[in-house]
């Protein structure tokens, strides 16, 4: 399971919107215990991938910044979000292969012309030889962030 405030919900939905058509992503820094992952703050990034309309890639800086942050607050990089433009929010082959962080959270929102739809999330399971997304569940909590969120330009 995959809990986040509504504010960080919000900022990943709108960004997705913001970035249409390109996909947008970024970085969710938290807890984890026992299966269940806790975003404390969403982090917005680049997407400096090729084709930013049909891929994305955070800027390697920003990653790099991501796991220092985390750090520094005694937390860790409990997951990531894109968005998937004019397509449902559901994993696609190349999302699956170049996914390396397992046991983490996959977050993705559908935009249909340039409105957010469905936004879904999904755990890497398995290893490098038989990786694979399973489902999970995000619960939104009515609390506020217990940080704002963190955008980068």
């Amino acid at each position: 399971m995959l809990k986040m405030s509504q504010a960080d919900y919000d900022l990943i939905r709108w960004e997705a919107e913001r970035r249409y058509p390109r996909e947008c992503c970024g970085i969710l820094l938290g807890t984890s215990s026992d299966g269940c992952r806790e975003v404390t703050l969403t982090i917005t990034c680049e997407n400096v991938g090729t084709h930013p309309e049909r891929r994305y890639s955070i800027h390697p800086g920003q990653l790099i910044a991501g796991v220092k942050l985390a750090r520094s607050r005694h937390e860790n990089i409990i997951g990531f979000y894109h968005s998937h433009p004019d397509h449902e929010p559901h994993f696609s082959p190349t999302d699956l292969a170049e996914a390396n962080y397992f046991q983490h959270s996959y977050v993705i929102t559908g935009v249909q012309q340039g409105r957010a739809t469905r936004t879904e999330s999904f755990v890497l399971t398995g290893s490098d030889e038989d990786k694979q997304f399973e489902p999970e569940e995000i619960r939104i909590s009515s609390q506020r962030a217990l940080h704002p969120p963190l955008v980068r330009r």
